[in-house]
């Protein structure tokens, strides 16, 4: 999905490498997830189905909006 390419592959490119060994486990099994439900949940829709992935999305929306 395009959409999710936008927000996830400049956030690899300029930040995974500087996460915590952690938050990059965290962002693999994000990406593990269905796309609707990602787009759901970067979007804002919806809440994600498990917990821990909401500090992973906040990464990713708040380096989405220092590209901007």
């Amino acid at each position: 999905m395009l959409e999710l390419d936008l927000l996830l592959v400049p956030f690899a490119r300029d930040v995974f490498d500087s996460l915590s060994r952690q938050e990059q486990v965290l962002y693999n099994e994000l990406l593990a997830e269905e796309d609707q439900d990602l787009f759901s949940w970067l979007m804002g829709r919806e809440e994600p189905s498990r917990a821990e992935f909401k500090s992973i999305i906040a990464l990713i929306l708040a380096h989405n909006k220092q590209t901007d």
